[in-house]
């Protein structure tokens, strides 16, 4: 049975934030990506549009989601659906906020520049 444990994830330090990696193609899922974001308080996110849609669960803290332009607060126990390509920004609250996120492999976003972003963490 495969049981990964906070150890097993690997840590990426993107645009202020904390993503740790357990499931992905990378890792030996076939269908599924996961990972816990850590979001410190006060941190800005930066605005962009994932390819694919994206869950998040709020496990602990407080979290501004600004989706398409509609800023939400949200707390420990709330889902928020992404749609794909929806332009999305996760601000941090007044404390750090921990938050598990799951999506299909191939994830990319576009970020406000323009630029792309392919995620080891999703890969």
């Amino acid at each position: 049975m495969p049981v990964l444990r906070p150890a097993d994830a690997v840590r990426h330090e993107v645009h202020g934030a904390s993503f740790h990696a357990l499931v992905a193609p990378s890792r030996g899922s076939a269908e599924l990506c996961a990972w816990r974001l850590e979001v410190p308080p006060g941190q800005v996110g930066a605005p962009h549009r994932p390819s694919r849609e994206e869950v998040l669960l709020v496990l602990d803290g407080e979290l501004t989601v600004v989706l398409d332009g509609h800023p939400e607060t949200v707390v420990a126990g709330d889902v928020v659906l992404v749609p794909a390509r929806a332009e999305l920004r996760v601000d941090g609250g007044t404390t750090t906020a921990s938050v598990w996120v799951t999506t299909s492999p191939g994830l990319e976003a576009e970020l406000a520049d323009g630029s792309r972003l392919t995620p080891p963490w999703a890969q």
